[in-house]
């Protein structure tokens, strides 16, 4: 696809089973560079799963920062046809942090194949802590929520969502998805969050690979949920 230049950074987005040399080994660097103990293998199986990748390369010619996602027609429980928004990793350098490239990057992945125009939209991702948690948490119709069970039908949908990602194994009750037993890898970040933030991820063992669900819908949830 074209190259999009916005000053600073030039962004490109490749499907991922065809990705130039060059930005595939910045990829890998960014990741390496973001976790501590990196497991490669998990990055790989992400690019198998979901089909763009979103990069943003520096004026110095480095690779600042890169995005997982994609958009796809799901049919799930009670909702045939649903328009589901799937991101992914997404891991930005740490100089280039505090810039806005998170959504930028992670818009131009969700956004490379567009759906038809939808009465809603389910947005999902998995997250690694807290803080990626945070602008998801801020729609009232998100799962799971603190101190409230998700309902059967939340419970089924969230199973659904976590299989289109590849997930091992899925809690529905705590909407953890179950790593393969060895670490994705630890975020070098400072995590600043609240001990009730913390509370949704108690179950979440990074040890394992394990990481939460999160589902949201935009403009509203459908009846009933």
């Amino acid at each position: 696809m074209p190259d999009a230049p916005v000053s600073p950074y030039t962004f490109r987005v490749h499907q991922t089973h065809n990705i130039p040399a060059e930005d595939f080994a910045g990829v890998i660097g960014l990741f390496e560079a973001n976790y501590r103990e990196a497991n490669v293998s998990y990055l790989e199986k992400s690019l198998a799963k979901l089909r763009f990748l979103a990069v943003a390369e520096a004026a110095t010619g480095v690779l600042a920062g890169f995005a997982l996602g994609e958009s796809r027609v799901i049919d799930l429980p009670g909702l045939p046809a649903q328009a589901v928004r799937l991101a992914g990793l997404c891991c930005i350098g740490m100089e280039h942090r505090r810039k806005h490239l998170f959504g930028t990057l992670e818009n131009l992945a969700l956004n490379a194949e567009p759906l038809s125009p939808a009465e809603r939209t389910l947005s999902t991702g998995r997250m690694a802590h807290p803080v990626s948690f945070r602008g998801m948490a801020r729609n009232p119709t998100v799962v799971p929520r603190r101190d409230v069970t998700p309902t059967a039908w939340q419970q089924e949908v969230g199973s659904a969502i976590a299989e289109a990602y590849g997930t091992p194994a899925f809690d529905p009750a705590t909407f953890v998805c179950k790593g393969t037993g060895v670490p994705i890898g630890f975020p070098v970040i400072d995590i600043e969050s609240t001990p009730e933030e913390w509370e949704l991820f108690a179950p979440v063992d990074r040890t394992k690979g394990d990481s939460l669900l999160g589902i949201s819908w935009l403009p509203t949830a459908p009846p009933g949920w």
